[in-house]
């Protein structure tokens, strides 16, 4: 039985396609097939047509080759992402060829053919693009198509289900020689639209970009419906063994598990963790055949490199709940991933071969639960994620129909070790001051948390922000993720005066990044009244809100950091009043100056598990701040004998630097203390008050 709804459908439109130039109708196709993930996932696959145009230096039309660069996305590529290369000259290669042995240095090669200057770099793929002849090619990804081509029965089945439309080739690692099997097989068969790679992927082909968009999307339907036919009733993965948590409970269980995982994977560089439970995935993880499929790894090279040789299954129950027992065993389950990791390599590496890089897994199979996957950020942690839902979706039609086939070992360690792969990771820029670290920003939503936040970010920082205003923490959010994307920035809603709402934000921080590295209490409030008038209700306000509402965070902060057992940072964001007293402000004053002593003593506590804790301490930051809102600003200008315009003037020239304080200037004393500058610091006050002597730290 086959479903209308699973079926590609053409986006094309003619209206906008018919003022494009054949460069730009590139663009517009790669957009398209990149915009569904059941062409192709994200980085996957390639696009290039076949363009004459006017030399630069001779100004005779010439014909140039525009290929999808290296590391390009096609759902999200520009003009600039391609490569352009001179034809003749890719042609000329085939001179310089001195066989499969030196294939890699063909690569060294492609520059020489770059037409126009253009310093996109050409990817390893472009040979197979130049030498099929033809004026469109797509290369993409599809599950279902590598469905087919990771089956035991591969050649066969592409036969039966697209008849001579579609050829075969045998496994062949990407690059020059694959590109001159591609040539061979258009050239012997002239009527053949497309190719399925083994264990790789589809080439399709058309002298018109349309008629090629359009034929990509119609094989790929033709092998989605395929298996619906084939597996219609059929329960997948040999049926389901386990049963799922509900959605509440599985979340608990990741949010115990991930930064307990963190802190084993964490010793190169601090990881990011990505949660998900979907259908999909929780289909897998439940069934009886998941532990030996999983165990085969992936095949296509795209899901290899972000998912490594295999995932490591946690020992969790989900009809005992035994997480527990699980958390006890977990060193001993990543440490046995490691050494077959390490195995793995002793048995495949070569002499030239890079070192050994991280051993640990990127993705965890959690039955009951779901799948947790940890990389060196948060886009890259989630994409490894999609990577490996695609895998499951392959594992899945090829196990149903035939027999799934894994890379195999050689061949996927000659491609995780490829030096031209391991030429690639060198290149890539220098990581950020705070990649992988995860912060928990309270007050995020206000002027000095929303700068903090943006500071961190901005620097490689997955934060959360937690305020009790959720209109003003969606706009704050709204603003960061427009910035930096949505993958570094999450929001929950806490009063950090409720023991419990607090506990759930942690654990929340824990299931959307696997843990956290960095606090910042910076939640407040402010009053003023002269003693008398104080009622016990306004004192008590401030001590549930800057005194007890600190103990809550850090608290929780230090319980978190403790199972992952790398270190953190806590920054108190209190005051200028904790140190210098101020009229008609105890209940402030006081709770503020209780801050200051909650933190030197968790600094006490914290510094055996290398959990550093630090003061910063503002003052008179009016520009953004929630609390200079409404009375506290009326009482301060009517104590200070100014108006509400006027008090801003007044700070600036009560400071002994007569400058006014802004809420960056407070981020990036927080950015000191959680950043390793500061790496041996702890217990310290840093006043940024713009010069107030009777606040001097003595």
């Amino acid at each position: 039985m086959t479903t209308a709804s699973s079926r590609l459908v053409s986006l094309w439109d003619d209206t906008k396609a018919a003022t494009m130039s054949e460069p730009e109708k590139l663009l517009y196709r790669s957009n398209l097939l990149g915009s569904d993930k059941r062409v192709t996932n994200y980085g996957g696959g390639n696009t290039s047509a076949k363009v004459f145009q006017p030399d630069p230096l001779s100004g005779q039309n010439t014909e140039v080759l525009w290929v999808k660069g290296s590391g390009g996305d096609v759902g999200s590529i520009k003009m600039d992402g391609f490569s352009t290369l001179y034809m003749d000259k890719l042609r000329a290669l085939k001179g310089k060829y001195r066989g499969v042995e030196y294939e890699d240095e063909m690569v060294g090669y492609l520059p020489h053919c770059t037409f126009n200057l253009n310093p996109r770099a050409a990817s390893i793929d472009t040979p197979l693009h130049a030498y099929v002849p033809k004026s469109h090619v797509d290369h993409m990804h599809p599950d279902a198509i590598i469905a087919i081509a990771a089956s035991k029965d591969s050649k066969a089945m592409t036969q039966e289900i697209f008849g001579d439309d579609i050829g075969w080739l045998p496994w062949k690692k990407p690059g020059y020689e694959l590109g001159l099997w591609l040539e061979k097989f258009c050239l012997e068969n002239p009527d053949a639209k497309g190719v399925v790679l083994e264990s790789h992927g589809l080439f399709t082909w058309d002298d018109d970009a349309k008629t090629c968009y359009e034929l990509t999307l119609s094989i790929i339907n033709k092998a989605i419906a395929y298996f619906e036919e084939r597996t219609a009733g059929t329960p997948a993965f040999g049926g389901p063994v386990h049963d799922s948590l509900p959605a509440e409970a599985r979340r608990e269980v990741a949010a115990r598990l991930m930064p307990a995982i963190r802190g084993f994977v964490s010793g190169q560089q601090h990881m990011t963790g990505n949660f998900v439970d979907s259908e999909t995935v929780l289909e897998f993880v439940n069934a009886k055949e998941m532990p030996s499929l999983a165990a085969l790894g992936t095949s296509c090279p795209d899901h290899f490199l972000r998912t490594k040789i295999c995932p490591l299954v946690v020992d969790f129950d989900p009809s005992r709940n035994n997480i527990d027992a699980v958390l006890a065993g977990l060193e001993a389950q990543i440490a046995t991933y490691r050494e077959g990791y390490a195995a793995y390599y002793d048995r495949c590496k070569h002499d030239d071969s890079p070192a050994l890089r991280d051993p640990n897994a990127v993705v965890y199979l959690v039955p009951g639960v779901g799948m947790i996957t940890f990389a060196k950020d948060r886009a890259t942690a989630r994409i490894s994620g999609e990577f490996y839902v695609n895998a499951i979706n392959v594992m899945r039609g090829a196990s149903a129909v035939s027999e799934y086939c894994g890379l195999p070992e050689q061949e996927a360690f000659d491609i995780e070790y490829w030096l031209l792969e391991e030429a690639k990771l060198q290149r890539m820029p220098k990581p950020k001051s705070l990649a992988g670290r995860v912060a928990l920003v309270t007050g995020g939503a206000g002027g000095i948390g929303a700068a903090t936040a943006e500071r961190y970010v901005s620097e490689g920082a997955c934060v959360m922000l937690a305020d009790i205003d959720a209109e003003a923490l969606q706009a704050t959010s709204e603003v960061l993720t427009a910035r930096h994307g949505a993958d570094a920035v999450r929001t929950v809603l806490m009063n950090v005066t409720d023991e419990d709402a607090v506990a759930a934000a942690y654990a929340q921080t824990a299931v959307d990044f696997g843990g956290v590295d960095i606090l910042v209490s910076n939640a407040g409030i402010a009053s003023s009244a002269p003693v008398e008038e104080t009622t016990l209700a306004l004192w008590n306000k401030n001590m549930d809100i800057l005194s007890t509402g600190y103990f809550l965070v850090s608290r929780e902060a230090f319980k978190m950091m403790r199972v992952q057992g790398i270190g953190g940072s806590v920054v108190f964001v209190a005051s200028k009043n904790g140190l210098a007293a101020s009229p008609n402000a105890s209940a402030y004053c006081t709770a503020k100056a209780s801050e200051i002593h909650l933190a030197r003593c968790l600094a006490l506590e914290g510094a055996e598990a290398g959990i550093r804790v630090n003061v910063v301490n503002p003052d008179a930051v009016l520009r953004g701040s929630k609390i200079w809102q409404g009375d506290w600003l009326d009482q301060r200008a009517g104590t200070y004998g100014t108006d509400k315009e006027g008090l801003e003037e007044m700070y600036r020239n009560r400071s002994m630097l007569k400058r006014s304080v802004l809420p960056e200037d407070i981020a990036e004393a927080a950015y000191f203390f959680a950043s390793e500058n500061s790496a041996k610091s702890t217990g310290n006050i840093v006043n940024v008050d713009a010069g107030n002597v009777q606040a001097f730290t003595r």
